[in-house]
């Protein structure tokens, strides 16, 4: 029997980004954003200069150094045994990611197959059962069923199922087999 397909995003979902991106959004601008300043807000207005951002998303090691969101490596590891799992990160507006994150991957998930890495522009193209991300614009255009990882600037988003955390990721999709 055929198993189903999930699509991963990486930041936010995989990758803690929100900790790194305070943490150098701060650095470079003296300011004091913290996790709880910007829930609720969207990415525009809780990191205000988006030329900064946009360097500060840029820099050398950024995206290697991320740090795994809880439970992240060993939930993928129980899912792979019921689905087919890929990996799918618009990672080609910062091109400097690519390398850094096939890299983080190799890190963190080796049982992941280079296959399934899909590092692309838009996700709109993506095909799979499931589709688990923490933008709602990649969620809106999911072909199967779209899941929504919390994260700070989805908190009022209500139009998709939603999951907080890993935990709760692996429980719903385990009860779709």
């Amino acid at each position: 029997m055929k198993k189903k397909t999930i699509a991963i995003d990486m930041d936010g979902v995989l990758a803690d980004i929100e900790a790194q991106l305070i943490e150098h959004y701060n650095k470079a601008n003296g300011t004091i954003v913290s996790r709880e300043s910007i829930q609720g807000l969207a990415e525009e207005e809780a990191f205000s200069d988006r030329t900064l951002l946009r360097g500060v998303l840029n820099t050398d090691n950024f995206f290697r150094t991320l740090p795994v969101m809880p439970d992240a490596v060993e939930s993928l590891q129980r899912l792979q045994e019921n689905f087919e799992i890929f990996i799918v990160s618009a990672a080609t507006e910062f091109p400097v990611s690519l390398a850094e994150k096939v890299a983080w991957l190799g890190e963190y998930f080796p049982f992941i197959k280079w296959e399934n890495i899909i590092l692309c522009g838009s996700k709109r193209i993506i095909n799979t059962d499931y589709m688990i991300d923490d933008h709602c614009k990649n969620l809106d255009y999911c072909m199967g069923k779209p899941i929504m990882f919390t994260a700070f600037h989805n908190v009022n988003q209500t139009h998709h199922l939603r999951v907080n955390n890993w935990k709760e990721a692996v429980a719903y999709l385990e009860e779709t087999l």
